[in-house]
Formats: structure tokens, sequence, C-alpha cells
């Protein structure tokens, strides 16, 4: 969800004959979400071209590696080469194009999930800071696209990455955290998604879920 909504917002910014020039071209499907994606990255998104890059915030943030008495279990993924903790028992999918590149399910309710999704950005591209200096401009953006209302914004710096989080009520009775980062040339997005109702059932776990997510091994 969060890349088809990059990339509008990326599309969005362009003039009428990028745009058409955008959908008309025989690229693959594959190719044109790249493509719009990496403009999005290198600062084509309307509401936050022109700004400085940020400075990265001045303490480190620790990884979070808790289990949670059993809820949570470590999970590595060697070929894609990131590090996380998984919601324990949970159905775990392969990707879909455009969608996800993996996704963990609660085997009870569908609407309860962990997506990953990621992206190629330019060799130039060395942060999440090229999104954009202000997280805040930026998660109003992305609620807008989501039609959501934007509960917070915030960064933190791990490992020397830099992360965005977002806090997201979806007018659809979805609660959503959402957290951006680059690394090993990509751009990443984690997304922990349940209904509203439940929230307050779930908010720590995903909280932790994507406190842990590093993209790299060791």
């Amino acid at each position: 969800m969060f890349f088809r909504n990059l990339v509008l917002t990326a599309l969005f910014a362009m003039g009428a004959e990028q745009q058409v020039a955008a959908w008309s071209s025989p690229l693959s499907r594959r190719q044109a979400f790249q493509a719009a994606t990496s403009a999005a990255v290198i600062g084509v998104s309307s509401t936050i071209a022109g700004h400085p890059v940020q400075a990265y915030p001045s303490d480190e943030t620790p990884r979070v590696a808790t289990r949670m008495g059993g809820l949570l279990e470590a999970f590595q993924d060697g070929p894609r080469g990131f590090r996380i903790m998984i919601p324990s028992g949970w159905n775990k999918f392969e990707g879909e194009v455009g969608a996800y590149d993996v996704k963990w399910q609660d085997l009870v309710d569908p609407s309860e999930n962990v997506k990953i999704s990621s992206t190629p950005v330019k060799s130039t591209t060395e942060s999440v800071a090229a999104l954009g200096d202000d997280v805040q401009a930026l998660g109003l953006k992305l609620a807008e696209k989501r039609n959501a209302k934007l509960i917070s914004a915030s960064e933190r710096l791990t490992e020397g990455i830099l992360f965005y989080n977002f806090d997201f009520a979806i007018k659809d009775g979805t609660h959503q955290l959402l957290q951006l980062c680059v690394g090993k040339g990509r751009l990443w997005s984690l997304d922990a998604n349940s209904k509203e109702k439940r929230w307050d059932k779930r908010e720590e776990m995903y909280s932790n879920v994507l406190a842990s997510f590093i993209p790299r091994l060791n």
C-alpha cells in the first residue's frame, strides 16, 4: 500500500506530459514502479522538494530485540539481507510485485499483518532523508494518500541508519504503523496493521517489531 501511494505522490508532482509518459511507456509493471518510486526518493514529491537534507539525530537508539515472553521470534532473511523480530506463529507469505516483498499474517484475522516492501534507489541516495527534511510534512502527505489521520511522525538513528516512523488512523477502521529507511541500495518500507478496535492489544508488539528491523545481517 505504501509504495502505491509513494508512486502516486511522485506522479502527482510531475507535469501532465510526464504523467502520460510514465503510464503509457512500454515498461513492465516493475520497471514503471521502480522508476516512479526512485523519482520520489530523489525529491520529486511536491511537498518536500527543494529543502536541504536534514542532519541525522545526534543520539543513537539501540535496536530492539525483545521476544516479549514468546510473542515475537527472531527472523533473518539472508538473500534480502535484513533482520527483524516477527509475531510468533503467524503465516508467512512471499512477495507480490508492487505490494510487498514478504508478509506475516495473523492465523485468525488477516487484517492483522506485518509487511516489508523494498525498491532500488540511486547509488547516490544514502538515507531516507532524501525524502525530505520535514518528517511531519511527509507524514501528512502520506496520510492524505491513505485517507487517514496522522497520529505521530518521528525519526531515529539506529546502527547508523536513519528511520522515519509514522502512526496512522485510517478511515476504513485500520490502524497502521509505517517505517521507512534506506539501506543496501534500497528504500525499505515496513508497515504493521490492525483493526482500530484491537489496536490497544497490538500497539506494543508492533512497535517492537518496527524497532527490531535492520537492513543488514550483522
